[in-house]
């Protein structure tokens, strides 16, 4: 598998706070990249420094060997990076379709109208939303604006995409579901690098895992690496969800 996205040595600096510390990593084609740790290791500071939001106090962001360290946010996504965030924040006003067609029309083909609308209802069926497309996106229950936030990505045609802890607030049958979808998604040929704090979710969908810990790399490796790794148990203060999410994958 060829590298599709490389972080070489990244760091960034919030005032007295070092919350990522020369990081390192990678992300191949067609993989799922699961990036774990406890609350306040750095991980999102990771996909914003990935995704333009923050410029790196040093190191460099590649993607596809293109230089995209920095952003901006528009052009990362124009080079074929898409995020799903953790607090969606769909355009409540517009549809379902409408919200979707606005990704595609910004993303990274920057389609035209038309074309954008049929990407967007082409994306909407698979992530089932299908039978909603045509509701105000403010009318959807929570796991529904979840796969809007996740359709709306998808609509920018990404080779990457991002995702921030997309089974928050979700109720165990849609966390299942959504499980399925991921897969779904990376079956369809896009790669995937996520954030998630459900540990039977990410070893049973992630090819490799990195750990972080107070902003730099602790570990890396199979989900059952990682999950017998005694630095990890150790960061995770001991908690055997770790390791019998390892043994039962999803």
């Amino acid at each position: 598998m060829s590298t599709l996205l490389e972080v070489s040595r990244v760091s960034k600096r919030f005032g007295g706070l070092q919350a990522v510390d020369r990081l390192s990593l990678t992300v191949n084609e067609g993989e799922i990249l699961g990036l774990i740790g406890p609350n306040g290791a750095g991980k999102s500071t990771v996909f914003n420094l990935i995704n333009g939001v923050y410029p790196p106090d040093s190191g460099k962001v590649f993607f596809a060997e293109q230089d995209i360290t920095g952003g901006p946010p528009y052009r990362v996504c124009g080079h074929g990076i898409a995020r799903a965030h953790q607090i969606v924040q769909p355009l409540g006003g517009l549809s379902v379709l409408d919200n979707c067609t606005v990704g595609a029309c910004f993303g990274h083909e920057a389609l035209p109208l038309a074309a954008a609308r049929k990407v967007a209802r082409e994306v909407i069926d698979m992530i089932g939303l299908g039978d909603r497309a045509g509701a105000p996106a403010g009318s959807l229950t929570t796991a529904g604006k979840k796969r809007l936030e996740l359709a709306r990505a998808l609509s920018a045609r990404p080779r990457l995409l991002l995702l921030d802890e997309v089974l928050a607030g979700l109720n165990p049958t849609e966390t299942e579901g959504m499980i399925e979808t991921v897969r779904k998604i990376r079956d369809n040929g896009v790669a995937i690098l996520m954030i998630e704090h459900i540990m039977r979710a990410v070893m049973s969908l992630s090819d490799r895992i990195v750990v972080l810990n107070l902003g730099a790399k602790l570990a890396e490796g199979s989900p059952r690496e990682v999950a017998d790794n005694p630095d990890v148990i150790a960061a995770y203060l001991g908690d055997s969800k770790l390791l019998s999410a390892a043994e039962k994958p999803a």
